[in-house]
């Protein structure tokens, strides 16, 4: 009599036209584990969805322009959802892409409040870099600089990342805050006694549990139970103690596409061609080396980097990106650039860009239903991106830390990120320490050229003041 045996996956044993595509039986991956890493990678950055909206709407500009707060949740949604899906087609890697944090901050208070441009001429300097990164990887620069860096610094990039969106988890989770007018750097929140933190702690105590012990699709089973434990919360309490987590009273929302083809480009005649110049370059080498690192940490803990700790699809990667700066630009929604938070979504499996296309059909759903997007509270996914940090910090055992000409840069990349709350300012700090201290032994030689360039270009970064 034959034994028994079970059914063979088929989408190892036979791969069909989308395993084939994706590589994803060939990157040890399985349909079941990309879906749910697009799954956790929405649901960890569903929140750009409000933010950016609250950050770019409400500001006049010179002209007394307001940009609309529907308009605004309708085009970080689409241009999110467009080029999320593709850098999955084009690059097949696990890397969502929505508005830059920072760089939003940077059109809002710098170029509108600041420079007295209007919203338009604002959103034509995003443009605007985003054709200077664009030209930069057709050439080859961005990746030859990439290259450049030297494994030890590489390695400390995606252990800063997991210690800054550890920050970042805790802050967005209401755990810790940044004092206003002195006091202590970084403070427990002033509502840390509070139902919010209970979410939080029951979340992260869910994720860290099933993540232990292997349970497929721990981070999104986490994220769902704490936004339901929150929703019940806000049935009982007074009030809504935890933000968000309330049935929405409607569900869907026509989306208005009002902003996008708006941008202008008249900064130059505004502001002049040096300060232009200037407010371009500030923005393009945070965009720069931002998206640069965000995609080395992905990349290497999704396994995807090479023995040199390279990434071969970085230039399709920084391809796609920079398109993302001109996207985002000329829909009025910032600048859009690789989310960190991707990572939450490799940490639950996703290895291939089919995981983006999960992601980016579920932020194109979004503009129909914001309404129901936002009840997810950042107490349910400040925990994902807490456990990510705690994954990505294993990089930095592989820094040779007895020789202190890599140590101290290492280190200085890894505090810098979460201190400053910028990868950009992590990176340049570990350049400009690994040059200095390099000339300083006699060890010029071992410094690439092209990372000697973009150490004086940091200097002149930090000098100026950063994005």
């Amino acid at each position: 009599m034959p034994t028994s045996q079970a059914a063979p996956d088929r989408s190892t044993s036979h791969p069909n036209a989308l395993d084939r595509y994706f590589k994803i039986s060939a990157r040890g991956s399985s349909l079941r584990a990309e879906i749910l890493g697009g799954l956790v990678t929405f649901a960890t950055m569903a929140y750009i969805i409000a933010l950016n909206p609250s950050i770019l709407g409400g500001l006049p500009d010179v002209d007394k322009h307001v940009l609309n707060g529907t308009q605004l949740v309708t085009v970080t949604a689409l241009v999110a959802g467009v080029m999320t899906i593709a850098m999955g087609l084009f690059a097949n890697v696990p890397m969502a892409l929505a508005a830059g944090l920072g760089v939003n901050a940077f059109v809002a208070f710098t170029l509108v409040a600041g420079h007295q441009l209007t919203w338009p001429d604002a959103m034509g300097v995003i443009v605007i870099e985003g054709v200077v990164m664009l030209v930069l990887v057709l050439v080859g620069l961005r990746e030859a600089i990439m290259n450049a860096i030297p494994d030890g610094l590489k390695r400390a990039i995606g252990a800063g990342i997991g210690l800054f969106i550890a920050l970042i988890g805790l802050v967005n989770g209401g755990i810790v805050i940044h004092p206003q007018g002195g006091g202590t750097v970084v403070a427990l929140s002033d509502h840390f006694r509070s139902w919010g933190t209970l979410v939080f702690v029951v979340t992260l105590l869910i994720a860290a549990v099933l993540m232990a012990r292997n349970v497929p699709g721990a981070l999104l089973i986490a994220i769902v139970v704490g936004t339901v434990v929150a929703m019940v919360i806000n049935g009982f309490a007074s009030g809504t103690p935890v933000a968000y987590a309330t049935w929405p009273g409607k569900i869907f929302a026509a989306p208005n596409f009002g902003l996008v083809g708006t941008a202008r480009f008249h900064v130059f005649s505004v502001v002049g061609w040096g300060a232009g110049i200037g407010l371009v370059l500030t923005v393009l080498m945070a965009n720069f080396f931002d998206a640069m690192g965000t995609a080395l940490a992905i990349g290497r803990k999704a396994d995807l980097t090479d023995e040199h700790g390279r990434l071969p699809q970085m230039r399709q990667v920084l391809l796609v990106e920079s398109v993302g700066a001109i996207a985002g630009g000329g829909a009025s929604a910032s600048s859009n650039t690789i989310f960190v938070e991707s990572t939450a979504g490799v940490a639950q499996g996703a290895k291939t860009g089919l995981a983006n296309m999960v992601t980016g059909v579920l932020f194109l759903l979004a503009m129909f239903i914001s309404p129901l997007v936002g009840i997810i509270p950042s107490e349910a996914t400040g925990p994902a991106l807490l456990v990510v940090g705690a994954l990505m910090i294993s990089q930095a055992a592989e820094i040779e830390w007895h020789d202190m000409g890599i140590a101290i840069p290492a280190f200085a990349t890894m505090v810098m990120m979460p201190f400053t709350y910028s990868i950009a300012n992590g990176v340049g700090a570990g350049i400009v320490l690994y040059v200095l201290i390099a000339v300083g032994r006699g060890r010029l030689r071992s410094v690439h050229p092209l990372l000697a360039v973009v150490g004086a270009f940091f200097v002149w970064y930090f000098l100026r003041g950063v994005v």
